[in-house]
């Protein structure tokens, strides 16, 4: 789960609540196999959304603003206000390139 452990595996930075990621969001990165902050680092707030979403067809825009936030410090309702247009034009280069 995303939310942490002190497993070797979850050595790596787990991505916790301080991110402002509640355990329902936990629990979806961890079902798309995203258990610590720095794979979702790594990913970037879209292709992580783009996997969650492929796993949990339950997963809505507000996970994207929620994952952005937490990767960029800023909150999800000025995500979704200031950042929605660029997120979601990411979206959809993605979705069309894994097309």
């Amino acid at each position: 789960m995303v939310s942490g452990g002190s497993s070797p595996e979850h050595d790596a930075a787990p991505a916790p609540a301080p991110l402002g990621l509640g355990p329902r969001s936990t629990d979806m990165l961890a079902g798309a196999g995203i258990t610590t902050l720095d794979a979702l680092r790594a990913l970037g707030s879209v292709e992580a959304y783009r996997r969650v979403k492929a796993v949990d067809r339950r997963a809505s825009l507000n996970l994207l603003w929620a994952l952005e936030a937490a990767l960029t410090g800023l909150t999800w309702q000025t995500v979704a206000r200031d950042h929605r247009s660029s997120l979601l034009l990411a979206l959809d280069e993605a979705q069309r390139r894994a097309a």
